[in-house]
């Protein structure tokens, strides 16, 4: 008993794993939350897209002088932004359209971080540095996915029926291009909040992932948050621990871990669903 509690309190002995565990349960509440309607939506390649497009507004801001998450979040609301315009005025369709804006910032950001001398380590942006984040870090995210989560828990009913029938939402009076350009201008933000921690190609399995367990195991939008905010904060401050005593790299283990939970929603849900058959036949 005394070396299982020593398993998960020897980490807390360091100052760099109290606030490493801190924004593991941020982001994971922000990012569970958003999760939910992203999936509802269907917008998993735009939280792919609005991720990766992020890093050339990270290049400038370093040139500029200017905080790092505001170049973040105006290059992720230019991607969105832009895939919104070209998809309205051309024929291509959305999926094209984001993989071609996504991929042009996103190498185009690769270019000018190799070119200019930054003190922001490549792998870092990639893939998240949750070990090494700092005091300013820690409120910095923390007040953008406190401002985001409230926004969302406030506006929830609003957000779920615009993300799951936007053609009735505006049918009975909502603003649904409000609530567009509110869900496109959240997204960034959530993606801001935990890029240092997770990265910026692992941050889209921390939005996809607690959002796809809750939609599996849920009957209600209520309980799907829920089970997404229970798995997202399991798997954020297991994989936190776990990396401290195995060495790993925090952010991968993370999401291995929550891959791991899908598998396991999804597995007893086909059991579920097999034996029910059974029992009918």
């Amino acid at each position: 008993m005394d070396s299982l509690l020593a398993f998960f309190t020897e980490p807390l002995a360091h100052e760099f794993m109290q606030r490493a565990l801190l924004m593991s349960v941020i982001i994971a509440s922000v990012c569970s939350i958003f999760s939910c309607f992203l999936v509802l939506k269907g917008w998993s390649l735009m939280g792919d897209a609005v991720s990766h497009a992020v890093l050339p507004g990270l290049a400038l801001a370093f040139v500029a002088g200017i905080p790092l998450a505001i170049g973040a979040f105006i290059a992720g609301l230019f991607c969105a932004l832009a895939t919104g315009y070209l998809k309205e005025n051309s024929r291509v369709k959305e999926d094209a359209v984001m993989g071609i804006v996504f991929s042009g910032m996103f190498a185009l950001g690769l270019v000018l971080i190799t070119k200019i001398e930054t003190d922001v380590h490549l792998l870092h942006v990639l893939f998240g540095n949750i070990l090494g984040i700092t005091q300013r870090d820690l409120i910095e995210a923390g007040i953008i996915a406190l401002l985001c989560a409230v926004i969302m828990l406030v506006k929830r009913k609003d957000l779920m029926l615009y993300c799951f029938d936007p053609v009735h939402a505006g049918t009975i009076g909502l603003p649904v291009r409000l609530l567009h350009f509110g869900l496109l201008i959240l997204l960034a933000l959530t993606i801001v909040s935990a890029l240092k921690a997770a990265g910026i190609i692992l941050v889209v399995a921390m939005l996809i992932a607690p959002g796809a367990i809750g939609f599996l195991l849920a009957r209600s939008f209520d309980h799907m948050l829920a089970i997404a905010l229970a798995a997202s904060l399991f798997s954020c401050i297991s994989g936190t621990i776990l990396s401290y005593h195995f060495d790993t790299a925090t952010a991968p283990l993370i999401v291995v871990i929550q891959a791991f939970l899908f598998l396991l929603a999804l597995l007893g849900t086909s059991l579920g669903t097999a034996t029910r058959t059974i029992i009918k036949a």
